[in-house]
Parts: structure tokens; C-alpha cells; sequence
């Protein structure tokens, strides 16, 4: 039996997979996504917490870039790595509209995913942007 965290990170990563495909698709995004969940994730999409998070940043797409752009000193999304800005979205839209998962627990995810499937400056790359964007959404007390 997986638990719960394991189904998470299991969603988070599928969740990453599909964003990065529907970079590359000429499909309009809602039906890549569905071309992606019915072909490539066939009986492998954890649960809910997979949809909530795909659909989520699909729906939230502008508002998590200007957030990953305004966090970001002299990155363009368009220079971002794939993997990075896909991964970066999924932590984004979490930090933004998943109150019930801690912080902490969203930014380590994300490096865990950049380290997997990002270059060998992504985990570092990654984590700076959204620590930025975290301190924004809850200040350090001095």
C-alpha cells in the first residue's frame, strides 16, 4: 500500500509530465491533456490530487507565470528549461491555491522533481525561485 505522501509525489510527477507534453503539443491545452491522461497515463494518474494540480495550473497558467517571472531576476519563461518551468508551475500553483500543504514540504517536492528530471543546476535553480516566492507569500518575522 503507498501512502499518502508516496501518492503525492507520485500525482506531482505525472502532473509534471503532462504540462511538459502539452509544451510540446500542437493540441489546444485541454485536450492534450485528455490525449495525455488517456494514452500516456493509462492506470498510472495517482488520483484527484493529480487532476487538481494539472487542471489547476492550466486554469491558473497566467497568473502562476507572473509569479514565476516576477520571482525570477533576468529569466524569461520562454528561457526556462522546459522541466524547470513545468515543474516550477506545479509548485506554484500548490504555494498559491493548496493552503492545506505546507510550504516547505511544496519547495522540497519541487527540487526532488528538478533533480530527477532537470539539469544539474535545476534543484538550485528551482528552489532560489521558489523560496523567493514563498518569503513573498509569508515574510520572515526579523
Amino acid at each position: 500500500m503507498t501512502s499518502p505522501t508516496g501518492k503525492r509525489r507520485k500525482a506531482r510527477e505525472e502532473a509534471l509530465k503532462a504540462l511538459f507534453f502539452l509544451d510540446f503539443s500542437p493540441l489546444p491545452p485541454y485536450e492534450a491533456m485528455t490525449l495525455y491522461c488517456s494514452n500516456f497515463a493509462a492506470g498510472q494518474v495517482p488520483d484527484e490530487f493529480f487532476k487538481d494540480i494539472a487542471y489547476g495550473v492550466l486554469e491558473n497558467k497566467a497568473g502562476i507565470d507572473e509569479a514565476i517571472v516576477s520571482h525570477s531576476k533576468n529569466w524569461k519563461l520562454a528561457r526556462m528549461s522546459a522541466v524547470d518551468r513545468n515543474v516550477l508551475r506545479v509548485a506554484v500553483y500548490e504555494l498559491l491555491h493548496r493552503p492545506d500543504v505546507p510550504g516547505p514540504v511544496v519547495v522540497n517536492e519541487a527540487v526532488e522533481l528538478a533533480k530527477i528530471y532537470g539539469s544539474e543546476l535545476s534543484p538550485g535553480f528551482v528552489n532560489g525561485i521558489l523560496d523567493s516566492i514563498l518569503n513573498g507569500l509569508h515574510p520572515k518575522k526579523k
